[in-house]
C-alpha cells in the first residue's frame, strides 16, 4: 500500500509539473509570431508597439529608458529591440498605469532598473498576488515630475481617475510628443474600469485637458492603436461625448439597459467597435457611468 501511496503522490506531481510546464508553453506559444517594432518619432525617441499597450524608449549613452513593459513572455523580445535603438542596459521603466499589458514584463525587464509609477499603481500592484514583487515601482509619482534621460526631458503627470485611478501622462516637451497610456484607445470605444477607479466623465475631460496642451504638430502616442496627433484625439473626443449623449438621451426616454443594446448607437460608431470594448460593452459601460448613486 505504501509503494502504491508514493506512486501515487509522484504521479501527481508528474501531472502538476507537466500541466505546469504545458501551461508555460500555451503562454509562450500564445507571443510566438510577435515581432517589437520600433518606429523613430524624435532624434533617441520611439514608440514600439508588439502585443499589448503601446511602449515608447529614449536612448542614451548610459543606458535605456522604456514606458510600459507589456508581458513577460516578450521580455526577451523587448531587450533585443532595445539593443538596436542604443547601448547600455534599461536603467528606467516608467508606467502608465497598472493594467497586466503595461506592467507583465516588469520584473523581466527591469528588476535592477528604477520603476516609476504613480502611487496607486504600487498600492494596486502590491495588492495582486499574481504580480512578481521585483517588478513593484521603487519611485512613486504624486505631482508632476520632471525626469532627464541623457538629453530628452520628459514630464510625468498624475491625471485625476479617468482609465484608472493611477493613470500617467508622460510630455516630452522639447520633442511635441505625449504618451497617453490607456488615455487614449485610438479610433476605438475605449475601456474604463471601473473596478480601479475608473471614471467616463473624468475620461472626457482628460481627453479634453490633452488637447488643449497640443498643437497640430503633436504626436501622440495611445495605449492602443495607431500613432495619431490632434485631429485624431479630437475626434476620440467627438465620439465620447456624442455616444454619452446619445445613451443619456436614451434614458430620459425611458429605455432599460436591455432596449438601448437592441438599439445600438447607429452606424456612425461601427467603426469604433472592437473585440474587446465592443459596442454593446460600451453601451454598459456608458449606462453604468449615467445609473444615479
Amino acid at each position: 500500500m505504501k509503494k502504491n501511496n508514493r506512486f501515487a503522490t509522484f504521479f501527481g506531481l508528474f501531472s502538476a509539473a507537466s500541466l505546469l510546464l504545458s501551461s508555460h508553453s500555451v503562454l509562450a506559444d500564445r507571443f510566438k509570431e510577435v515581432e517589437i517594432t520600433a518606429t523613430p518619432l524624435a532624434t533617441n525617441v520611439y514608440m514600439l508597439t508588439g502585443a499589448g499597450g503601446t511602449m515608447a524608449a529614449v536612448a542614451a549613452t548610459d543606458g535605456m529608458l522604456l514606458i510600459d513593459s507589456q508581458y513577460a513572455e516578450l521580455a526577451d523580445k523587448i531587450r533585443a529591440k532595445l539593443a538596436t535603438l542604443g547601448t547600455g542596459s534599461l536603467t528606467t521603466l516608467i508606467n502608465t498605469h497598472m493594467h497586466g499589458d503595461h506592467v507583465g514584463g516588469n520584473a523581466a525587464l527591469a528588476a535592477n532598473a528604477d520603476i516609476i509609477a504613480h502611487r496607486n499603481v504600487l498600492a494596486r500592484l502590491r495588492d495582486n498576488q499574481n504580480f512578481d514583487p521585483a517588478g513593484l515601482p521603487k519611485t512613486i509619482i504624486d505631482t508632476t515630475t520632471t525626469i532627464k534621460h541623457g538629453d530628452v526631458t520628459l514630464i510625468l503627470e498624475p491625471m485625476p481617475a479617468s482609465h484608472t485611478d493611477g493613470d500617467l501622462l508622460i510630455w516630452f516637451p522639447e520633442q511635441n510628443i505625449v504618451h497617453m497610456g490607456d488615455l487614449l484607445f485610438q479610433g476605438r470605444f475605449p475601456f474604463v474600469d471601473f473596478n480601479n477607479g475608473g471614471n467616463v466623465q473624468q475620461y472626457i475631460e482628460n481627453t479634453r485637458y490633452v488637447l488643449s496642451k497640443i498643437d497640430d504638430n503633436t504626436q501622440v502616442i495611445p495605449g492602443h492603436g495607431e500613432l495619431t496627433n490632434k485631429a485624431g484625439l479630437a475626434a476620440e473626443l467627438a465620439m465620447l461625448e456624442q455616444t454619452l449623449a446619445l445613451v443619456t438621451a436614451m434614458r430620459a426616454e425611458g429605455l432599460t439597459e436591455e432596449q438601448m443594446l437592441e438599439r445600438g448607437l447607429g452606424e456612425q460608431f461601427n467603426n469604433w467597435h472592437w473585440n474587446f470594448i465592443t459596442e454593446a460593452r460600451w453601451i454598459r459601460t456608458l449606462y453604468q457611468a449615467t445609473t444615479p448613486l
